[in-house]
């Protein structure tokens, strides 16, 4: 005898079930943190990295729990899903809005403020300094593997928070505000030999135009701090990058735990 396949819209459901929900929460993170979620990468190329992930994720999960298409039940559902990535995304995102708060700050002490360019991580004008910040620490980020480490937490969110239907607890979200503070602590650490260095290039310029007030200040110290400028970016960039590298560690271990106190 032939076998019949026998369809029904309790299977069919549980089997659209068991791909969406790991394809909102992928697609959703992917879509907001960086690198993987550029402006300059391709929406196809975006959505269809999400699909493969979903694809290979969707097996290895439990069972989706059993709702009713337009349920009140899947729409609470759903907007959990989207609101887990997302608070994933942003949470990668404040390392490179660091990276570019920090460049930002040494290009209006040394008057490179002037040139700005539409970042691509985050989509908005920002200066070229901040585009050589978020150009090295891209770089860093593939080479150690930080692509990686991004789809194995997001994988690995699924197991401490499964789609079960169970409610989330607001300590994540209060974490993630939290977290959010670090943008500028981590940018004053990047900045800070360029200010101290460039206070003190003002000061000695301040002195000369006290001893020689018939000096014009004005047309040689704009090229010397421009000049000065530079060379603190090229010398201050190795630590940057160390800095870069203390964030995405500090990153990771905050998923984990924002995750860990957000189990309902």
């Amino acid at each position: 005898m032939d076998p019949v396949l026998h369809l029904t819209w309790e299977g069919i459901t549980a089997q659209l079930g068991s791909f969406l929900w790991p394809f909102l929460r992928i697609g959703t993170a992917l879509g907001i943190a960086p690198v993987l979620g550029a402006r300059t990468l391709p929406m196809r190329v975006r959505i269809g990295l999400a699909l493969i992930l979903s694809m290979i994720v969707a097996p290895l999960l439990p069972p989706a729990p059993a709702i009713s298409p337009w349920s009140p039940e899947m729409v609470v559902l759903v907007l959990q899903q989207i609101l887990i990535g997302m608070a994933f995304g942003l949470a990668l995102m404040v390392v490179f809005s660091a990276m570019i708060l920090g460049g930002q700050i040494i290009a209006m002490q040394s008057g490179l403020g002037f040139a700005s360019l539409i970042d691509p991580v985050s989509g908005v004008q920002t200066p070229v300094v901040s585009q050589i910040y978020v150009v090295m620490a891209t770089l860093v980020f593939f080479a150690l593997n930080g692509h990686l480490a991004m789809i194995s937490s997001l994988v690995d969110s699924f197991r401490v928070l499964p789609v079960d239907g169970r409610s989330i607890r607001l300590d994540g979200v209060w974490s993630l505000l939290l977290w959010t503070g670090e943008i500028f602590r981590y940018a004053v650490r990047i900045a800070l030999p360029g200010i101290a260095t460039l206070l003190l290039v003002n000061l000695a310029l301040g002195v000369i135009t006290r001893a020689a007030p018939q000096l014009n200040i004005f047309s040689i110290g704009f090229p010397v701090i421009i000049m000065i400028g530079l060379a603190v970016i090229s010398l201050t960039l190795p630590s940057a990058m160390v800095i870069f590298n203390h964030m995405l560690d500090a990153v990771w271990l905050f998923i984990h735990q924002a995750m860990a106190v957000s189990r309902g």
